[in-house]
């Protein structure tokens, strides 16, 4: 193995191993580790024809003590089981998703990046149905695979504010699978993404699909705004992810003084914000420069703002234990 650990990426690279479960006869499989990252299943199966097909995105980082320390694994387990329980899939308990991850990541130790790359090792759990069935119904076998990447900063040479347009398009119906992370929400944004990108855009920027009148999300991560006076906001609604870097973030503004507020936030409300930024496990915090909307520009601070900085600082320093986890959301490994 000779990773380039400055060269690293967000993008799939092969490891030592993957752990797998399956679940069949109503109870699942011990976990056992592969080296291959081959699958074999029916063209039949349930995921490819009716999309039961659900994953997650976790980091762990080694901090500078050299200790490895997983980022709140236990809100991803939990918001897996959302997942599941909304398509009919079958659970993964809480308790043995943590173990898997933690046998994972022991068996791939050699591929998280050392302390002061800025890198981590992503952690990609997904699951999927596998029965073989043409009639439309819940699958009755299911197979989990956990895999481990190591990823290099998102921001080579320094966080720098993308653009981002307001998408025609919607990401999920109301009162749809918005709230759950499940493959098809993500191919459905992949349109209204390239359309962005071809504007000069690198997000699309989605309203609620109900009424189009109030921001929703990112096509691939959380909104959130700062006041000016000094508040974090960022949008109640029944058809986005519950980000759990956004749910950190809010603990985290409440921590540095801030108002915090999650409520409908009108798109009006663009034009008043002293700073505006994705939020997701892959970059943390993307700042916004400007935002596209029909014949109006929203713009932001071309570099990113002060209080962006430190909430990206201090959630950063918890994750690398620089800072203290008060928390209690960093599980050493």
């Amino acid at each position: 193995m000779n990773i380039k650990w400055e060269e690293l990426g967000f993008e799939f690279m092969p490891t030592r191993s993957n752990i797998r479960f399956t679940y069949e006869n109503g109870k699942w499989s011990e976990g056992k580790l592969f080296n291959t990252y081959d699958i074999t299943m029916s063209v039949a199966s349930n995921c490819l024809h009716y999309g039961q097909a659900v994953f997650e995105g976790m980091k762990a980082f080694k901090g500078k003590d050299g200790k490895v320390r997983i980022f709140r694994p236990d809100e991803n387990a939990r918001r897996l089981i959302s997942s599941c329980e909304h398509l009919l899939m079958a659970t993964f308990p809480e308790e043995k998703f943590i173990e898997a991850v933690k046998t994972v990541l022991l068996d791939n130790l050699d591929y998280i990046p050392p302390y002061g790359t800025g890198g981590s090792i992503y952690i990609r759990p997904v699951m999927f149905g596998t029965t073989p069935q043409i009639g439309i119904s819940s699958s009755l076998k299911y197979e989990l695979v956990i895999m481990v990447v190591p990823a290099g900063p998102y921001y080579k040479g320094g966080i720098k504010p993308v653009n981002a347009m307001i998408s025609d398009y919607d990401r999920a119906a109301p009162l749809g699978t918005g709230t759950i992370k499940c493959a098809g929400n993500y191919a459905a944004s992949l349109y209204p993404t390239k359309i962005a990108k071809n504007a000069g855009c690198a997000v699309g920027l989605f309203l609620d699909p109900k009424t189009h009148e109030y921001i929703d999300e990112f096509g691939t991560s959380n909104f959130f705004a700062i006041t000016k006076d000094n508040k974090y906001v960022t949008p109640e609604s029944p058809s986005i992810l519950p980000s759990i870097t956004n749910k950190s973030l809010m603990t985290i503004a409440a921590d540095l003084g801030l108002t915090v507020e999650r409520r409908p936030i009108h798109v009006s409300e663009l034009a008043d914000f002293a700073e505006v930024g994705a939020c997701g496990t892959a970059v943390v915090i993307t700042p916004v420069g400007k935002i596209f909307y029909g014949d109006k520009v929203f713009e932001y601070p071309s570099e990113i703002g002060p209080v962006s900085k430190k909430l990206y600082e201090t959630i950063t320093g918890i994750q690398y234990g620089e800072i203290e986890d008060k928390h209690n959301w960093t599980l050493e490994l």
